[in-house]
């Protein structure tokens, strides 16, 4: 174990007396030595390319831990229930090991169960709820500070993927509870007026699901039509089911303003007022970049914010500091997903060992 000594310096408050109350000694400044370990590498995010990175880490013989604010692989335990994945199951296995699927193409429950049988199996270092506060670089070692620990480590690893910041709609009436970015259960909309606004995987899934538990849909669409990234085997369903008039859809069309029962919708015929219940505002969502800012990582200065990273490395503009995943796309977040992006955990370890793939 590589071990670090810190000193902490705490005043003797008798000091300007120059005696202590109980012994004859002067006041004096007292110091308290402690032993913290020296991490070869501290990885922020315990989701499926944070979890690869640890295998990684694991199999060259570095001692690591995984820092993750939420529960292990917190993305994808608030994504939609049963939402069925793009990829097929041997492109999301990480670190060499199957994972089997009943169909083709697995549903949540079954990635959830993977990469936590994953991490379980391997012992994988995780301390799950400790959310990274901060990370400092002293000479050539990082300082890691979070609610309820401090680490030292010589190399960060962040993989904090873009699911927790939600893109927002800046319109009147967005604050009331109506109002959910996230979706996650079909049948706690049953029989209630919905409006749906997107028009990609997960504004298409949350319309037609509802939908098919009894509500009444109505999607607000920014463009001409569906987006071309929505999943091949859907598309012809949503487009069918707005054809027929099943789900209603204004193209071209934004939401303005919302209020408890009903929605205010700028549509290229005018502005039109119909009744609601619930919005559900699947517009997207992006990375902190606050937090890779106040790290120290360098962002594009247009709208894309792209961070700065060697993609033979993954290493940013901070030496020892690395981005894994779909971080690394800054406010692209559809070109990096689990199926492409997990060989950064390969290249970061062989970087940092020296032993590049």
């Amino acid at each position: 174990m590589v071990e670090i000594r810190q000193k902490y310096e705490e005043m003797n408050p008798f000091r300007r007396t120059g005696r202590h109350p109980d012994t004859s000694y002067s006041g004096h400044s007292f110091v308290i030595l402690t032993i913290m370990q020296i991490y070869d590498l501290l990885i922020v995010g315990a989701g499926p390319i944070g979890i690869a990175c640890g295998l990684a880490a694991q199999k060259a013989g570095l001692s690591y831990v995984i820092a993750e604010k939420g529960c292990l692989t917190n993305s994808l335990y608030n994504y939609p229930l049963y939402m069925t994945f793009f990829s097929t199951s041997e492109k999301l296995e990480i670190g060499g090991i199957p994972f089997v699927s009943i169909s083709a193409k697995p549903i949540r429950p079954e990635a959830l169960e993977y990469y936590r049988r994953v991490t379980i199996s391997n012992q994988l270092n995780v301390r799950l709820f400790e959310p990274v506060d901060g990370i400092t670089r002293e000479g050539e070692l990082y300082h890691i500070n979070t609610d309820k620990a401090s680490y030292v480590a010589k190399n960060v690893i962040i993989a904090t993927g873009f699911y927790d910041i939600p893109n927002m709609l800046h319109v009147p009436g967005e604050h009331l509870a109506k109002v959910n970015h996230y979706y996650k259960d079909p049948h706690f909309y049953a029989a209630q007026k919905v409006v749906v606004i997107g028009a990609n995987n997960s504004s298409v899934d949350a319309a037609l699901e509802t939908w098919r538990k009894g509500a009444d849909v109505t999607m607000v669409i920014r463009e001409d039509g569906i987006g071309k990234r929505v999943k091949y085997w859907v598309k012809p369903d949503i487009e069918n089911r707005i054809t027929e008039g099943s789900i209603k859809a204004y193209y071209h069309s934004n939401i303005k303003a919302i209020r408890e029962n009903e929605v205010d919708i700028q549509t290229p015929d005018g502005l039109i007022t119909i009744e609601n219940d619930f919005v559900l505002a699947l517009t997207g969502y992006q990375p902190n970049f606050n937090f890779l800012e106040k790290v120290g990582i360098t962002l594009s200065r247009d709208a894309k914010k792209h961070p700065t990273y060697n993609p033979d490395t993954m290493e940013t503009n901070l030496p020892g500091v690395y981005l894994a995943g779909v971080v690394c796309g800054g406010m692209d977040t559809h070109v990096w997903f689990i199926e492409n992006s997990r060989d950064h955990a390969d290249k970061i370890i062989g970087h940092i060992t020296g032993k590049l793939p």
